[in-house]
């Protein structure tokens, strides 16, 4: 199909082959041929068309829950391959032309998992790609450059050997951090004890502890709550002289060298990019990761500054922004703006915030955010959304979940999120090739049973005025009508990521002729990036995407897809002209 742009004419109406379909969503779609789309009140026959569906909907939940089994509960029961995992979302309905013929449905939610001691071999990379592994993360709190070099070296080799998968390097700065000091052995601390903090340097004793920041005394107030490592003890603050913070014990326990240190309810005057920072951020443009992860982001301003050093660095890495400090809340708004995506870190976050006020973020106009309404922002932005913290903390040390870790993955697949992230689990647990298999077949059984009966939600003003966003939007709706993946050819990522954040029901194959972009994208809810060159010719292009995506058995013959030519680089058609295709695959 072919649709004009406002101010032009398409006289094309031989694009769109629906076969012998003859049902109102056939009527629904082939109403747009050779036609401009009207906004307004929908024609009765879309009315129509949506009431159809919802009977399908409907049809389609009764016959999904008889078929329950089909759906994989563990890794046992759902094959070996977590990366090709796939399963039919839609039962077979007999309607003409192939309406409803089980598209393939694989996870939406990439899998972001921190490397480390548990998994910076070769062999553990593998393993993790191929358990459902989709960013490997390099935390910069830990180790040095030389065994996060090696990760990457590692992960690169995998993507250049690897032929149905890719995976995409995120480097996460350490921030500022206040941090106690060294300690001879760790001290037993009970409560109503008296133990104390100060800026002295090389203090290490069984009543005090050096800290490692110097406007330490500055920042806490008497009658403050002290933190460590985020609530595995705390400290009520008694007394303070110029040098020394003296507290009582309210929650004991053992404390270590070199803890982390929160005041509940305040954050650090610390920048928010170290001079430890800007030496990793420089190793991250040497090694090209795809993206930096911005620890204790406070305002758009830190980011504005990264951006402009990486346009003179010449380097193209998209900068998302952690969500973990209390000063971030009151700018949420203007930081999500400036950043390419963000990341919820509910950890850090929590230490800063009384617990009762996790979920629920107050800002000063006086609107509650919970979790999803941060997803929700990025989503309206079109930005990529990442939930982390805690998520399978207990599987750090043991072979299975809590049931509260099983819901919290769920919740945030329920809610949209891009990504959600193992920290712990895989970079020093026991157990990291179980967590993932447990996040993966928790997120696909999750997303087997979302509704598919309400319209893609509008995105927001992000791309009003740019004609892609009513193509993206259209392109989601046909193609969930029809049961159908969508195929998308981008050189910018710029259509590949609208439609995912339209959230459609099949899969979006990204076929990319740029390597980069391939691996960024494999962030993106719903998309499959795939590296393959154009031809200059748009049909033997076509035809090549369609033969790779059969003989890599992500579709069938007979199978419709759902082929959208849009975006802000044209390819294969001029700039006032977008198209919508569905095609029969032989």
């Amino acid at each position: 199909m072919a649709m004009a742009a406002p101010g032009s004419v398409c006289s094309s109406s031989s694009l769109l082959d629906f076969g012998a379909l003859d049902d109102p969503c056939h009527r629904l779609c082939s109403q747009f041929t050779g036609t401009r789309i009207r906004c307004g009140v929908a024609p009765r026959s879309a009315r129509l068309a949506a009431a159809q569906r919802k009977r399908l909907a409907a049809a389609r939940a009764t016959l999904l829950q008889q078929q329950q089994q089909i759906i994989p509960m563990s890794p046992q029961d759902g094959g070996k391959d977590f990366v090709t995992d796939t399963m039919p979302v839609v039962p077979a309905i007999d309607k003409p032309g192939g309406m409803w013929t089980k598209p393939s449905f694989q996870r939406k939610t990439k899998i972001v998992c921190t490397i480390g001691p548990s998994t910076n071999t070769r062999e553990m990379i593998w393993k993790l790609a191929e358990t459902g592994m989709n960013v490997a993360r390099l935390n910069m709190s830990h180790g040095d450059h030389a065994s996060h070099k090696k990760v990457i070296d590692l992960v690169k080799e995998y993507n250049a050997k690897s032929a149905d998968n890719v995976i995409a390097i995120m480097l996460d700065t350490k921030g500022p951090e206040v941090r106690s000091g060294d300690l001879p052995q760790p001290i037993k601390l009970e409560k109503g004890d008296e133990f104390s903090f100060t800026i002295k340097r090389g203090v290490g004793t069984e009543k005090s502890v050096s800290v490692n920041y110097d406007d330490f005394v500055n920042d806490v107030e008497v009658n403050d709550t002290l933190l460590v490592d985020g609530g595995m003890m705390a400290f009520l603050v008694k007394w303070k002289t110029s040098d020394t913070v003296g507290c009582e014990v309210l929650d004991g326990g053992e404390l270590n060298s070199r803890r982390h240190l929160n005041v509940r309810g305040k954050s650090a005057t610390l920048p928010s990019i170290t001079e430890k920072d800007w030496e990793d951020i420089k190793f991250g443009v040497e090694n090209e990761v795809d993206y930096y992860a911005l620890s204790f982001v406070k305002d758009a301003q830190v980011v504005h500054e990264l951006k402009s050093y990486l346009q003179k660095s010449s380097a193209d890495i998209h900068i998302i922004v952690k969500i973990e400090s209390a000063d971030s809340i009151p700018n949420l708004q203007s930081i999500i703006d400036a950043s390419d995506g963000a990341m919820v870190a509910r950890g850090d976050l929590g230490a800063e915030l009384p617990i009762e006020d996790v979920p629920l973020l107050q800002l000063p106009f006086s609107a509650w955010f919970e979790q999803d309404e941060i997803i929700t922002k990025c989503r309206e932005k079109g930005k990529p959304v990442i939930v982390a913290t805690n998520m399978l903390e207990s599987m750090i040390n043991h072979p299975t979940p809590t049931r509260a870790e099983v819901s919290d993955i769920a919740i945030a697949v329920r809610e949209g999120a891009d990504g959600i992230m193992l920290s712990g689990e895989t970079a020093h647990g026991k157990y990291p090739l179980k967590a993932v298999r447990v996040m993966h077949t928790v997120a696909l059984r999750t997303e087997a049973t979302l509704s598919e009966e309400d319209s893609p939600c509008t995105l927001g003003r992000a791309f009003k005025n740019h004609m892609s966003e009513m193509f993206a939007y259209h392109a989601t709706m046909m193609a969930n009508t029809l049961g159908t993946s969508i195929l998308v050819f981008t050189r910018s990522g710029f259509m590949a990521a609208l439609l995912s954040h339209y959230r459609p029901v099949g899969t979006v194959f990204a076929f990319t002729n740029d390597k980069k972009l391939q691996r960024r994208l494999a962030l993106y809810h719903g998309v499959r990036p795939i590296f393959m060159e154009f031809s200059d010719d748009a049909e033997e292009t076509f035809s090549g995407a369609l033969g790779t995506l059969q003989n890599r058995g992500l579709i069938k013959g007979g199978e419709q897809v759902a082929l959208v030519q849009s975006g802000k680089q044209p390819i294969w058609r001029s700039e006032s002209t977008h198209h919508i295709q569905v095609r029969k695959v032989a």
